[in-house]
C-alpha cells in the first residue's frame, strides 16, 4: 500500500483528511509539520510494521481518543506541552484566559504573583511564565497525576513554576496573589457533549448539575488569596458568562467583565477584588 492509498483508506473509514495525514505521519515517525513531505512521497510504499502501527492508531482515533494523546503533545500559546490521559488536552479557547491575565500585569508594581488553579498539564501557568519571566507563578491541582505531567512540562521547557497539591484555594493557605486564573471543570453532569470527551479525565470536566459548582467555590474563596486590587479570571462554558458575572458581583468583585474567544463566544469572565473592603 502506498502513502496515497493509505490516506484514501483512512478517509474511507470516516477520518477527515487532516486527521488521516497526522496519523500517517505519526505511524511513519515523522513530525506533524511534514504534510508537504507526504504529498511529495505519496507513491512510496508502507512496510508491514508501519502499516500495523497505522492500523492501531487509526482504531484508537476511531474510538474517539484525542489526537493529542496519540501524539503525546499539544501546542498551546507557542509552547509544546506533553499530554496524556491524566490531563485535559489544552484548547485554543483557553488562550483567551492567558491573554487576559497577561494584560493585567501592567496594573501591579514589582514582581506579579500569579496563581493557576487546577493547572492540569500546566498550560496556563507555563504560558504566563514564558511570556512574563519575572512573574512569580504558582499552580495547583488536586490530581497527583496532573501535577506529574505539569512538572515534567516545566522541566522540559525550563520554566520555573511552583506546583502545589491541593483543592483550589486550600492549596495555598496564607498566600496572596495579584492574579488568580483558572480553567476549572464547568460542564454539567449528564451533558450530551460528555460522550465525545470520554477519553479525558471526567473530574476535570464536570462540576455539578449546572456545571458551576467549582466556579462557585472559587469565587466564594478567591478573596482569601487575593491582594487588594487583585484579579480573578475564570474560563467557563459558552452560555455561562451571565451566571458567572452574577456570582462575581454577588461576592463583591468590581469591574466585572467577560472576554470572547476567537469564535466570538464569551469564554472567560473575571473581576477585581476591591482595594478596600
Amino acid at each position: 500500500m502506498t502513502l496515497r492509498e493509505a490516506l484514501a483508506h483512512l478517509q474511507g473509514k470516516g477520518l477527515d483528511r487532516i486527521d488521516a495525514q497526522m496519523l500517517l505521519l505519526l505511524a511513519l515517525g515523522r513530525g506533524a509539520h511534514e504534510r508537504a513531505w507526504l504529498m511529495a512521497h505519496d507513491g512510496d510504499a508502507l512496510d508491514a510494521s508501519t502499516t500495523a502501527r497505522l492500523d492501531a492508531l487509526a482504531q484508537r482515533r476511531a474510538d474517539g481518543e484525542p489526537m493529542a494523546y496519540l501524539r503525546g503533545d499539544q501546542e498551546f500559546f507557542g509552547l509544546t506541552l506533553q499530554v496524556d490521559a491524566r490531563v485535559l488536552v489544552p484548547r485554543s479557547d483557553t488562550e483567551t484566559l492567558v491573554s487576559w491575565a497577561i494584560a493585567r500585569f501592567d496594573h501591579f508594581p514589582g514582581p506579579t504573583r500569579v496563581l493557576d488553579l487546577g493547572t492540569g498539564s500546566g498550560a496556563i501557568a507555563l504560558a504566563i511564565k514564558a511570556q512574563r519571566p519575572a512573574a512569580c507563578v504558582f499552580a495547583t491541582d488536586a490530581s497527583d497525576g496532573a501535577l506529574c505531567v505539569a512538572r515534567r512540562n516545566a522541566g522540559r521547557l525550563g520554566l520555573a513554576v511552583d506546583f502545589l497539591p491541593g483543592h483550589w484555594i486550600a492549596a495555598v493557605p496564607g498566600q496572596r496573589f495579584h492574579i488568580i486564573a483558572s480553567n476549572p471543570p464547568y460542564i454539567a453532569e449528564g451533558d450530551i457533549h460528555l460522550a465525545a470527551l470520554g477519553h479525558e479525565p471526567v473530574s476535570a470536566l464536570t462540576a455539578g448539575a449546572d456545571g458551576l459548582d467549582d466556579i462557585r467555590h472559587i469565587v466564594a474563596h478567591a478573596h482569601e488569596a487575593l491582594h487588594p486590587g487583585g484579579w480573578l479570571l475564570l474560563e467557563h462554558g459558552h452560555d455561562q458568562a451571565p451566571a458567572v458575572r452574577e456570582l462575581l458581583r454577588a461576592a463583591g468583585f468590581e469591574q466585572v467583565d467577560s472576554r470572547a474567544d476567537l469564535a466570538g463566544i464569551a469564554r472567560c469572565s473575571g473581576g477585581q477584588w476591591p482595594q478596600r473592603r
